[in-house]
């Protein structure tokens, strides 16, 4: 059995598709799970002798399991179109893919916004996993669900992850309706308060408790985006309450 499997959810990434597919290419298999894109992504995918899986986007989880079933290796990688592997870290994930003391493994994600690392702005999240002992649940924000312990490795992945105000501000909109619309399934519900509330907090501990205030002005922008963000879910949220979507 082949080592590494590295899966790629996708759609219209062709300006970012091509960097994590050259970061990724000591992988044995690369899958492009593609979602239909209507530009270039997948064309530079198969370019590249990545097995490409075209699939309706439904949610994300189902999107990533279904790619999950066309893996062959034992450990496989998920990774974003925005996202890098460094030379640093390929080794380092070879290292513990030999030892296999965890069944799967956390990666390190600083931010890259307006020209700079963001290194107070960042995310721990499990994406080197053993093929047989994971799966994925939720909608909006996907959980992998892991039969085993979980480690966490030193080095950095780089993270491409906002690409402009108008891109983000478009992005939160649209993951604001889908959780939304899974916060009115768990019968939560909105008040002026919570709206007033939720995206302070959540400026204030992203600029201040985790220390925002230090990325400069980048840190300003990215708790305030996502301020925003929490402001636009409960907004919807309050909409879908008054049946006014």
């Amino acid at each position: 059995m082949s080592r590494l499997t590295v899966i790629i959810p996708t759609f219209n990434e062709e300006h970012y598709i091509e960097g994590a597919l050259y970061s990724v290419k000591f992988a044995d298999q690369i899958i492009v799970v593609d979602s239909f894109s209507t530009d270039k992504t997948a064309a530079i995918a198969k370019a590249h002798n990545c097995q490409v899986i075209e699939r309706q986007f439904d949610n994300f989880s189902n999107q990533k399991n279904h790619a999950l079933s066309y893996a062959t290796s034992e450990w496989v990688l998920f990774l974003d179109a925005d996202e890098r592997i460094t030379h640093a870290l390929q080794k380092e994930m070879e290292n513990v893919m030999a030892t296999g003391k965890h069944t799967a493994y956390k990666l390190h994600f600083p931010h890259f916004f307006m020209n700079r690392f963001m290194y107070h702005h960042h995310n721990d999240v499990t994406r080197l996993v053993k093929r047989d002992k994971c799966h994925f649940e939720g909608n909006v924000h996907e959980k992998l669900i892991v039969d085993g312990t979980t480690g966490k490795l030193k080095n950095k992945v780089l993270h491409y992850t906002y690409k402009g105000l108008e891109h983000n501000l478009k992005k939160k909109d649209h993951y604001a309706w889908f959780q939304a619309e899974q916060m009115q399934a768990k019968n939560k519900r909105t008040n002026y308060f919570l709206l007033v509330f939720k995206p302070s907090y959540r400026f204030f501990h992203e600029y201040i408790v985790k220390g925002g205030f230090l990325d400069g002005i980048p840190g300003l922008a990215v708790a305030g985006i996502n301020a925003y963000g929490v402001f636009s879910r409960y907004a919807k949220l309050m909409l879908l309450q008054r049946g006014l979507k």
